[in-house]
């Protein structure tokens, strides 16, 4: 009986201890190294832009929308702010045409145009803390353009080569694929007064503005 008795002494005393004991902590969550406060980060982009002299991009290549590609530079500024530079160009081969009667008739005459926008943006990055790897973003700025037009069997002074500044707006988001490479996919507007509508086809169709509406995808290297 005073074996027994021991025994049960022995676990009353024993239980209160292990009790006591700390239940053994989690391991710590891997946290992500802070966002460097100046990070420059390069791209490369590919546009698909529905230009708004639709009448004129109709009668000389027979749709009205066109791709660039191109690529630049961005400097982020506390995660946040950023100022983006590109250099990007788009080129389709045509033919000289005329309107009458609201119709477009061919004149049988090849001609290439080729367009170079020099954009430079400034705007700023949104935090989403439930999805911190997206980020969506504003951006607005100005370009600088350039449109050329050859035609292997034009007189002098039916080429053209000028250059015009315009405005740009752009929103969209980044998604975050790994920790040095994004993805970014946008809408950007642009207006570009003052190339188009001076002779040809966009004069006759009363159309100056070499802008549109763009939908550009970016691969971006860099945090």
């Amino acid at each position: 009986m005073k074996s027994i008795a021991y025994v049960l002494l022995g676990l009353a005393l024993a239980a209160p201890a292990a009790a006591q004991r700390p239940a053994p902590r989690p391991a710590p969550r891997p946290v992500a190294p802070p966002a460097p406060a100046v990070s420059v980060r390069g791209f490369v982009v590919a546009t698909e832009q529905s230009f708004a002299a639709v009448d004129t991009f109709d009668a000389t290549f027979g749709k009205t929308y066109g791709p660039f590609f191109g690529g630049g530079v961005q400097v982020v500024i506390h995660d946040n702010f950023f100022v983006e530079a590109s250099v990007s160009r788009f080129q389709q081969t045509g033919e000289r045409a005329y309107l009458s009667g609201g119709k477009a008739f061919k004149l049988g005459i090849p001609l290439t145009a080729t367009i170079t926008p020099l954009e430079v943006t400034a705007g700023y990055r949104f935090r989403l803390r439930r999805y911190p790897q997206l980020r969506p973003y504003l951006g607005v700025g100005a370009g600088s353009y350039s449109y050329q037009e050859t035609s292997q069997f034009a007189e002098a002074g039916e080429d053209v080569d000028v250059r015009h500044a315009g405005v740009v707006a752009n929103g969209g988001a980044e998604f975050r694929l790994q920790r040095w490479v994004g993805l970014a996919v946008d809408v950007q507007y642009t207006h570009v007064p003052g190339i188009l509508g001076t002779g040809g086809v966009s004069q006759q169709a009363g159309e100056g503005d070499l802008g549109g509406v763009a939908a550009r995808v970016k691969l971006v290297v860099g945090r």
